[in-house]
């Protein structure tokens, strides 16, 4: 969908009826002047898990490296990659204990997508009337709803 000199905004949500409960996620991806939708659930998920996968998934989708504004609502994927990552892969994903931490799996996923682009991460407040954010919400719960 892009090359190395084009930017691609990704707008991301993830949703959960009961959590844990079927979930899904939408992106909306966006490459001069053309826009992409993407969504889709799983039957027995988290909210926190399908805020990672939505993101994951747009990610995916991209054929080329390329530089990405990615903008999500979720302060748990945003401070999760800008701020935790770091700390969370120099103990193995392990927490005190030595048991692997919740979604782990998602944020190794999410860790080698990232390596593979430029990343700005960014997170807008959620269900404030931001336009792109609305839709992926609604993309997302399209996503519950072909699993439910």
């Amino acid at each position: 969908m892009s090359d190395a000199n084009s930017l691609v905004e990704i707008y991301t949500d993830g949703a959960c009826s009961g959590n844990p409960g079927p979930g899904g996620w939408g992106a909306i991806l966006r490459w001069r002047g053309e826009e992409k939708e993407l969504y889709g659930g799983e039957l027995d998920t988290t909210n926190n898990r399908m805020e990672l996968q939505a993101v994951i998934e747009g990610l995916r989708s991209l054929k080329k490296t390329c530089r990405v504004e990615v903008y999500t609502d979720s302060q748990y994927v945003q401070k999760g990659m800008t701020e935790w990552l770091e700390g969370w892969k120099a103990k193995d994903y392990r927490v005190k204990g030595g048991s692997y931490r919740v979604n782990h799996d998602l944020w190794r996923e999410l860790d080698k997508l990232n390596g593979n682009h430029d990343i700005s991460w960014h997170w807008i407040r959620g269900h404030a009337d931001h336009p792109e954010n609305e839709r992926a919400d609604q993309l997302a719960r399209q996503g519950v709803d072909t699993v439910r």
